[in-house]
């Protein structure tokens, strides 16, 4: 059995040791500091500062996903936060994944993924009866973020959504999917 812990370990150190190679300054948080796994501060130019929550799972291929429960869904409080999302394939010799999502993507991509799974057309009522606390997100969902370290110098709402073009729909659907409550891209959806 996967010792949650190393995996939770595996991830922050290895986003921590990512930034330090691309010239930043990470700190590792302690436990309880809810949103931030990670400060960084870049190192050269405006000395940009941010904070990374990290998120890490174990599997291999488009079934890997990672939960992201509610808080997970709540909108950026600033335009300096990120996810970094870290897969860990069970080949200890495969490299690591990393993908660098803006918080308000990550926020949209949960509700979104899960409550299309949710409300799904053609399944009987009652079958899936999940809450969005239970939600989780596969590797396909973020693969337009990945390996985008560079994003992270720019402020988040400034970043190009890279969601798959059907959760624009799903977006727009607000009668079956929509978006969480509290949510920017409720205002004005951004194009993808």
């Amino acid at each position: 059995m996967v010792d949650t812990k190393q995996t939770k370990t595996i991830g922050e150190h290895a986003v921590a040791s990512e930034r330090a190679r691309r010239g930043w300054a990470p700190a590792l948080t302690r436990d309880g500091l809810e949103r931030t796994d990670i400060l960084a501060v870049e190192l050269a130019g405006r000395r940009t500062m941010i904070e990374v929550q990290v998120k890490a799972a174990r599997g291999r291929g488009p079934r890997l996903s990672w939960p992201l429960g509610e808080k997970s869904q709540q909108p950026a409080l600033h335009p300096r936060e990120w996810f970094v999302m870290v897969a860990i394939d069970d080949d200890v010799d495969a490299p690591l994944r990393f993908f660098v999502v803006p918080r308000d993507h990550v926020a949209a991509a949960a509700w979104i993924e899960h409550m299309n799974w949710l409300t799904t057309p053609g399944i009987a009522p009652g079958v899936r009866n999940v809450g969005p606390e239970r939600s989780r997100v596969t590797l396909p969902t973020f693969a337009g973020y990945e390996n985008a370290w560079s994003l992270l110098t720019k402020p988040t709402d400034e970043v190009p959504v890279a969601l798959p073009p059907e959760f624009h729909t799903y977006a727009e659907d607000t009668e079956r999917v929509g978006l969480p409550g509290g949510h920017p891209w409720r205002e004005a959806l951004p194009s993808w």
